[in-house]
This record gives C-alpha cells, sequence and structure tokens, in this order.
C-alpha cells in the first residue's frame, strides 16, 4: 500500500552528515509523518566512508545542491514539509522561495543574499575555509576544537567532542565563499526570492548563543520577508549554539517544529 502520511524531508548543512538527522527521522516517524534525510550531491552513505573521501563532495555549489533536493523531492508522491540545517536551511529557503514544499523550517540558517550583519563570532567560524583562497574548490574538514567553537560552544566539552567523533565530516568550503560574497554578486546562489506571497509557511529558528549563525542573523533573514504576505514565523532558543539539531536538546526544537506545523494544519 502507499505510504499516506505526510513526508518530511531534512536537509543537513555542512560538516555534519545525513544520519545525524536520524533521531529526529524517529521522532517525526513516531509522530504520523513519512521522514527522510539525504546526503548532499556525491555525499558518501556512511560518516567513515565521508571522512574517507572528502573529495566526493569538493565544489559542490549552493545551486547543485538545490537542485539536487529539488529532484529528490520531484520523486515523491506527496509535496513535503522541508526542514533544513544552517545551509540546509538556506537551501529549505531556496526551494520554498521556488514554490517548492509545503512548509519550510529553516533552522540557524546560513545567510542569505541581502542580510547585512556579520558579527566577529561568525567571521571566526568560518575561517576554518575562508581563511585560505585555494579551500574555494576543496572539502574542509573541522577539527575538533574548531567544531567546539562553531557548533558546540554551549555545551561541556565532553558532549562537544562526542557530536565531533560521531556525525562530523569534510565539508565543500565553495558554498561559505558564495554566501560571504553574495552581497556583492549580482546573481548570487545565495539569493532567496523572499517576496513570494503563494509560498509555503516559513519558521526561523535560532540559537541565542550560535557562533556560526548568530541569532542576529536569523533575525535579519526575517527581515528579508517584510514584503511577503506569506506566513513568516521566528522562533528563539535561549542559550542554544549551532548544535541545537544534534546535541541532547534536540527533542525541545524537534517538539517545537511539530508544534508550529500542527498549529497551521500540516
Amino acid at each position: 500500500m502507499p505510504d499516506t502520511r505526510p513526508p518530511v524531508v531534512f536537509i543537513h548543512g555542512l560538516w555534519l552528515h545525513a544520519t545525524s538527522w536520524q533521531p529526529w527521522i524517529d521522532h517525526f516517524d513516531a509522530a504520523g509523518y513519512s521522514a527522510l534525510a539525504p546526503g548532499w550531491p556525491h555525499e558518501p552513505d556512511t560518516v567513515d566512508a565521508a571522512r574517507q573521501h572528502p573529495e566526493a563532495v569538493a565544489d559542490t555549489t549552493i545551486d547543485q545542491a538545490t537542485e539536487h533536493f529539488a529532484s529528490i523531492i520531484a520523486g515523491l508522491d506527496e509535496i513535503p514539509v522541508i526542514i533544513g540545517h544552517s545551509f540546509g536551511g538556506l537551501i529549505t529557503e531556496k526551494l520554498l522561495g521556488q514554490g517548492i514544499g509545503r512548509a519550510g523550517v529553516a533552522i540557524d540558517p546560513a545567510q542569505i543574499k541581502g542580510v547585512l550583519p556579520l558579527p566577529l563570532a561568525q567571521l571566526r567560524a568560518g575561517l576554518p575555509a575562508l581563511g585560505n583562497p585555494a579551500n574555494l574548490h576543496r572539502a574542509v574538514t573541522l577539527t575538533e576544537p574548531e567544531f567546539r567553537y562553531g557548533f558546540g560552544n554551549a555545551l561541556t566539552e565532553q558532549e562537544s567532542a562526542d557530536i565531533y567523533r560521531r556525525w562530523v565530516i569534510p565539508a565543500p568550503a565553495r558554498p561559505l565563499f558564495q554566501a560571504a560574497a553574495a552581497n556583492f554578486v549580482l546573481h548570487s546562489q545565495a539569493q532567496v526570492d523572499t517576496r513570494r506571497a503563494d509560498r509555503g509557511p516559513l519558521l526561523l529558528i535560532s540559537g541565542t548563543a550560535d557562533h556560526t549563525v548568530p541569532d542576529v542573523v536569523t533575525r535579519s533573514t526575517l527581515k528579508q520577508y517584510r514584503d511577503s504576505t506569506a506566513v513568516t514565523e521566528f522562533t528563539q532558543f535561549e542559550g542554544r549554539g549551532h548544535s541545537l539539531t544534534v546535541d541532547s536538546g534536540w527533542r525541545d526544537v524537534a517538539d517545537a517544529v511539530l508544534t508550529w506545523l500542527h498549529t497551521h494544519g500540516i
């Protein structure tokens, strides 16, 4: 029999493997959804394989990743909810702006074209990739201290280290360069159609202690939607960092998303 449950597509960001969504998949399945978390283009199926073959994802662009997920969504029987974290959040926004998806949730989304704040913490978090122009066409691996600063700063050192060992993989640096230059490029791949009125509802989520995508960046992203009559909402998680989808408090975020979906009849 065909699966009649509402589908949910999870999209991860840089440096986390697609399998990091597994607790969310189980939680959403139990709540009556049919959830899946595809990897980025050419991403190996396991964390170990991704670590052994960083070249597989090197040079992937924002548009290539967006088209990849759009193709997967096109193959589904029903229009899904799209939930993304970090650059997965930016891709969620792009897809929703293209009229793809029933609703979208962008958690700590990477900044889109038009967002101007660039806090020092964000600059430091991006340095492992952006600090060397030669990384443009490479996949970059975070060290454990770099991951702790960018993702695990609101966690204990032990919890941050455990997440690092479990789910961190090399990531293409090119999307970071594209986002960093977005406001200086006419046709930036980090551009989102924020004016679209006939799209599904969008929820933006930020962690107030996030270094990689600081709260001020997500609040600035919200302002980019001021000319759209479509539902666009925002919520904060106090004291949470960029790890909020994979750390011990992930269920609080997941339950907030489920409540939001139910509120909108989705």
